[in-house]
């Protein structure tokens, strides 16, 4: 059987396959390395464009598609019937959380107004000084899957209280449901968004989200930018009672002439949370693990379900 994977480096990152398996370097729709018959396993380009998924209806065989991201909301509904759907769950996990309290720490720090000082040559300690700090604050995570645990294994150390929000209560493990946060999101100084993009989550933050919030609260996006209602949000923030630290924005890329680029209070990055040196090892084991379990006839791990 053929195994299709985008990238030359992944080859030598798989480990150990059995020998029917060939492995081919498919790096884009147009430049395919041979012909589609037997193409069984199937992982796509890293933040695949959709002529990446049209590919899926010229593969006759294929059985697996195995992503290269934790999200799976440019594919749920576009598989064929028989294809399994994978995610990358686990993969994104240190970069992510990495992002996530790097974004914090800048943002409560106030760097943004210090990189800017320093473009200036300005010693700006009288201008920006005091600033926030993490020490004490109350941070809501909505997503309690292992990027939410990961950012509050990385969060812990900083003396702060935590609260998880998922799509459902799990009491016996502290986590929240989503339909509790009208009553968490006034206590909270933090709230991070890590949902998957689904039919439930988009639009989750709009404008009673927004206004339920407390003042001076912080909102960090490393979800997906439909997950929040820009418009609402660009009106609040308008006011200057809350702040945001965005890595995902809708639409995306961001227009060179939106309003959220002229907010003071707002830190904006270009959906680099997983952009990082030590992605494709972490993915291209888990690729490799797959095709072992797969050729072996064993369940497969990260199957997406209902869009998770």
């Amino acid at each position: 059987m053929k195994v299709w994977i985008p990238h030359e480096a992944g080859l030598a990152l798989l480990g150990e396959l059995p020998p029917e398996v060939t492995v081919e370097v498919a790096e884009q729709p147009d430049k395919l390395p041979s012909e589609v018959a037997d193409v069984r396993f199937w992982v796509p380009p890293f933040l695949a464009t959709s002529d990446s998924a049209a590919l899926l209806r010229e593969l006759p065989d294929l059985e697996v598609v195995q992503l290269l991201s934790a999200g799976a909301d440019a594919w749920v509904g576009r598989i064929p019937d028989g294809v399994t759907l994978c995610d990358a769950r686990g993969v994104h996990d240190p970069s992510t959380a990495e992002w996530v309290v790097t974004a914090i720490l800048a943002k409560l720090r106030a760097f943004p107004a210090f990189a800017a000082a320093q473009a200036r040559r300005e010693w700006a300690y009288d201008g920006v000084a005091p600033t926030d700090e993490l020490s004490g604050k109350r941070v809501l995570i909505v997503g309690a899957g292992s990027i939410g645990t990961a950012v509050r294994d990385r969060l812990a150390p900083f003396d702060v209280s935590f609260t998880l929000v998922a799509r459902t209560a799990r009491p016996e493990q502290g986590v929240h449901g989503v339909d509790e946060l009208p009553r968490l999101l006034p206590e909270a100084d933090v709230v991070v968004l890590l949902v998957p993009l689904t039919d439930q989550t988009r639009g989750l933050v709009d404008g009673r989200f927004l206004a339920a919030m407390r003042d001076n609260a912080l909102l960090v996006n490393a979800a997906r930018g439909p997950v929040v209602r820009t418009e609402d949000l660009v009106a609040e923030l308008a006011t200057g009672r809350i702040s945001a630290a965005l890595d995902v924005t809708d639409p995306e890329p961001l227009p060179a002439d939106h309003p959220l680029w002229g907010m003071p209070n707002v830190l904006i990055t270009p959906h680099v949370a997983g952009s990082v040196r030590g992605l494709l090892p972490r993915a291209y084991r888990l690729v490799g693990d797959q095709v072992r379990r797969f050729a072996a006839g064993e369940p497969l791990i990260n199957s997406v379900v209902d869009g998770y």
